[in-house]
């Protein structure tokens, strides 16, 4: 199993904005091999930053699933709006990925 995440910095009074854009896309991974399940996580404010953190979080079957979704011309599709808003954004989202070591 593999999880990518990626975590966004937004302006503090742009995430409502954020969050609409997220769930008015047209999503296409349940078509994709190996992909499991995805949230979008809003975490805690840093007033003093000036940011709202949140953060993509999918799992796929293998990393390999993952790489091949990356590849793909449905993860262009899905990221071709991508930097429309980039107002929002402080910084380039972080990008993550975790295998699992243990789980039940």
């Amino acid at each position: 199993m593999f999880f990518a995440m990626n975590r966004f910095r937004i302006a503090i009074g742009h995430e409502e904005a954020f969050e609409a854009i997220w769930k008015g896309r047209d999503s296409s991974l349940d078509e994709m091999p190996g992909f499991q399940s995805f949230h979008l996580l809003r975490g805690d404010t840093n007033a003093e930053e000036g940011f709202t953190l949140f953060a993509s979080h999918s799992v796929w079957s293998s990393k390999d699933d993952f790489i091949a979704w990356t590849k793909s011309e449905n993860f262009r599709q899905a990221h071709k709006n991508a930097a429309a808003d980039k107002g929002s954004y402080l910084g380039p989202p972080k990008f993550e990925g975790f295998s699992v070591v243990e789980g039940a």
